[in-house]
């Protein structure tokens, strides 16, 4: 038993020196005292959002190496590398040096609500794009807490620490007052009469209760030394840009703010330099061009095809071989072909630009381009002849279909159409069917009509019921139904009595007699030109001949201004109208 717990004692005592020796974690751990001018400005500890620094900040942070960020927008920002000891304070002392350049208009504002004390950034997400914290852009009352900026578009990150609380964009239009709400975006868009007034602001301005932080556009220019130079020779880069803490040049890659660089570019090149910063981006562009040779030939064989088309069916098209060289190239393309080997041979099959009737003469422009790494390049032309024509289909001929009175009924909506009216659709439909062998495209619209009386509900039903029918009956002749398109118009576009008297004048079934003799009852010959239904060939346009059939068979009944006698369709009270002699 003793020996037991002499081991158990000695067991204990052997983990205690183990584990007793260890440090402590927290031990681990060591004070940033930072003091910062002026005291608004924000920390960025190892690219986490922190906070103000206030007049004197104090962070518990990890021993070993850190990067702090001094922001503070209207001043040159400080980068700072600190060595934090395990149990020790390290002092941060920093003063920010202002910027002196107010801000010019044109100005928009953004108001930034629940951000609190978060970071807010605008088109980038690392510290030199800070411009201030929610705390100082949120409310626009007597004591003004606002963001001003020029007129644009901004991508808004809104940063707690290392985490993003918000981002998206935000459009911003001159005298116009932003409403952000963190975390759902933009609220509303207010009229902002005060950034009419504005002509320059300072980039930072704070009170005891308002603060002020004006936004400058980025300025970017770029030129070159040597705007012409030989393969080989080199140019000189200049640049210079303001408020973009990123700047690159487009090829050459990231740069500084300022400064210059030698280029040596293999081929004309077009250098654009991008500037961004929180008020926006800018750029600037300026060209090296390279002076070298390339030799090129390009040619048709034959430079002259022949083209036929009837309606929109194709009989004849002819081809051409396009022939081409080139040497001391690297790239070669022909327009419109697109990328081609140095040497080759293309059979092209083409159509004329030309789509309405009439003889065709057009000429087709082949360009060949070529390069060489050095940026040479040559250009070659081919011209291709077309010649022939574009016919119209075979003749169409169409007669708009006419009905009797009240005709058909909503119960025999297969009935009205007469024996002299299904004559006439089925030579419709067998002409058509013969047109759309040229004409693949062609379609029929069918208008239906009514005469001025009834009400205009009936009307119109009446209406809709004489297209349907004539449909279904051209259907039936073997016209595909996916060619005819239907519409009715009930009484809103009915022919006048002058406009029936004109078609009777030049009515080819009728003598000058005839014609006389049926002027006592236009009255009747109205009503009756308005009971009809009229076809229209698209795409042309050709509309069917308003010719009345005068000399058919079945004439006197479709003229008839009282309609059917059944007792089960008596034309409605409203729509009788006595015979006018």
């Amino acid at each position: 038993m003793k020996l037991r717990v002499r081991t158990l004692f000695l067991s204990l005592g052997l983990i205690f020196l183990v584990f007793g020796n260890l440090p402590d974690a927290t031990a681990q751990d060591g004070k940033l005292m930072v003091q910062v001018s002026p005291h608004q400005a924000y920390l960025f500890v190892d690219h986490r959002a922190i906070g103000e620094a206030g007049k004197n900040h104090s962070l518990k942070l990890s021993a070993g190496d850190h990067k702090v960020d001094v922001v503070n927008y209207g001043y040159a920002p400080v980068s700072r590398s600190v060595t934090i000891t395990a149990g020790q304070k390290t002092n941060l002392e920093v003063t920010l040096t202002p910027i002196t350049a107010a801000v010019t208009g044109p100005f928009g504002a953004m108001t930034i609500e629940g951000a609190n004390r978060d970071a807010v950034l605008l088109n980038g997400k690392t510290p030199e794009f800070f411009v201030g914290h929610g705390d100082e852009f949120n409310h626009d009352w007597g004591w003004k807490q606002e963001l001003v900026v020029p007129p644009g578009t901004y991508q808004v990150s809104v940063l707690h620490q290392d985490k993003e609380a918000w981002a998206g964009p935000v459009e911003v239009p001159a005298n116009q007052r932003v409403v952000v709400s963190i975390p759902k975006g933009v609220r509303k868009t207010v009229a902002w009469p005060r950034g009419e007034k504005l002509t320059s602001v300072p980039r930072f301005a704070v009170g005891s209760a308002s603060a002020t932080v004006a936004v400058a556009k980025p300025t970017a220019s770029l030129s070159v030394a040597s705007a012409q130079i030989n393969c080989g020779d080199s140019s000189q880069l200049k640049w210079t840009s303001t408020d973009a803490p990123h700047v690159e040049i487009t090829p050459v890659g990231s740069v500084a703010a300022s400064g210059e660089q030698a280029v040596q570019p293999k081929q004309t090149t077009n250098y654009q330099l991008t500037a961004v910063g929180p008020g926006g981006t800018v750029t600037s562009a300026a060209a090296v061009n390279v002076n070298t040779a390339v030799q090129a030939n390009l040619a048709l064989s034959p430079a002259e095809i022949q083209y036929k088309r009837v309606g929109t069916n194709v009989v004849q098209n002819g081809s051409t071989a396009l022939n081409w060289t080139v040497s001391n190239a690297s790239t070669a393309s022909i327009d419109p072909l697109g990328t081609v080997n140095p040497n080759g041979s293309q059979t092209i099959q083409i159509a004329p630009k030309k789509t309405d009737l009439g003889p065709v003469d057009e000429t087709v422009t082949y360009t060949l381009n070529a390069s060489n790494e050095c940026g040479g390049t040559a250009t070659q032309t081919a011209t291709l002849h077309i010649l022939g024509s574009i016919d119209p289909p075979p003749e169409l001929v169409m007669r708009s279909v006419y009905f009797p009175t009240d005709l058909p009924k909503a119960d025999k909506a297969q009935d009205g159409l007469l024996a002299s009216e299904q004559e006439i659709l089925k030579g419709i439909a067998d002409s058509f069917k013969q047109y759309v062998t040229s004409s693949p495209g062609a379609r029929l619209s069918l208008s239906g009509h009514a005469d001025k009386r009834g009400p205009a509900g009936y009307n119109q039903d009446l209406s809709n019921r004489r297209v349907e029918l004539v449909k279904s009956f051209l259907t039936e002749q073997g016209v595909s139904a996916d060619a005819l398109e239907t519409q009715a118009h009930g009484a809103e576009q009915n022919l006048t009595a002058d406009e029936v008297k004109q078609l009777l004048e030049v009515s080819p079934d009728l003598t000058d007699d005839d014609r006389k003799g049926n002027l006592w009852r236009l009255d009747t010959l109205v009503l009756a030109n308005n009971r009809r239904v009229d076809i229209t060939l698209s795409p042309t346009g050709q509309q069917s001949a308003r010719q009345y059939p005068y000399k058919a068979q079945d004439f006197a009944q479709l003229i008839d201004r009282n309609g059917p006698k059944a007792a089960t369709e008596v034309v409605p009270a409203a729509i009788k109208e006595p015979i006018k002699n």
